[in-house]
């Protein structure tokens, strides 16, 4: 292992410099993290295992995360902003109820059967994964569909209804049928997208 790097942003470099390596160094580190918590398990990991997937000195770790469960919270926050931001697009673009609730659940589960190594982390570290839910990025989401309830009901396209009641239940639900979903072979997102998508449409029917 290379020990070159022990400086995120020695003495004498140029800021503008020092902040890309700086940025550099801790885009590794989580790439790292990603496939070693992918392929041993979060808990069966150790910083000394993620720093051994990159070409910095232990000691650089610790200029960045703590410990290793802050680098799964900010591998699973920077998903949770990306995966926030393509589900509520796609619900933007929903012209009827069906659509409102099957786009968000297919763009969802979509990205996830589409990243090999995102797969592998959510797959083999659903349970801790499952805890941080009531972290504010994670958690957000349920308030983002929250919000795009509230305006579907608004413009006419989702019947009124309990909201809050609603969106906590749809993030649970897709949350666990992606995971199920993750670990059938072959992964069937159609046929997930499909029952939770009948699942909510029917819930939401009912409270006509």
């Amino acid at each position: 292992m290379s020990t070159e790097v022990r400086d995120p942003a020695p003495d004498g470099v140029p800021s503008g410099k020092r902040e890309l390596t700086k940025a550099a160094n801790r885009a590794a580190i989580l790439e790292a993290a990603l496939v070693v918590f992918g392929e041993l398990g979060y808990g069966a990991a150790t910083v000394r295992d993620i720093v051994r997937r990159t070409d910095l000195a232990s000691g650089t770790f610790y200029n960045y995360f703590p410990d290793k469960e802050s680098v799964l919270r900010a591998l699973v926050e920077d998903v949770a902003v990306e995966v926030r931001a393509l589900v509520r697009e796609a619900r933007r673009a929903a012209t009827d109820l069906e659509s409102f609730i099957e786009s968000g659940f297919r763009a969802y589960f979509e990205f996830l059967e589409a990243d090999p190594l995102m797969f592998e982390l959510l797959r083999r570290n659903a349970g801790t994964i499952r805890a941080l839910y009531e972290e504010p990025a994670v958690g957000a989401g349920a308030v983002d569909l929250e919000e795009d309830l509230r305006a579907g009901i608004a413009a006419g396209v989702v019947p009124d209804h309990d909201v809050e009641y609603m969106s906590r239940s749809m993030v649970g639900a897709g949350f666990e049928i992606a995971i199920l979903m993750l670990e059938r072979d072959p992964v069937d997102v159609d046929g997930a997208v499909r029952f939770v998508s009948d699942l909510f449409l029917g819930g939401i029917e009912r409270q006509r």
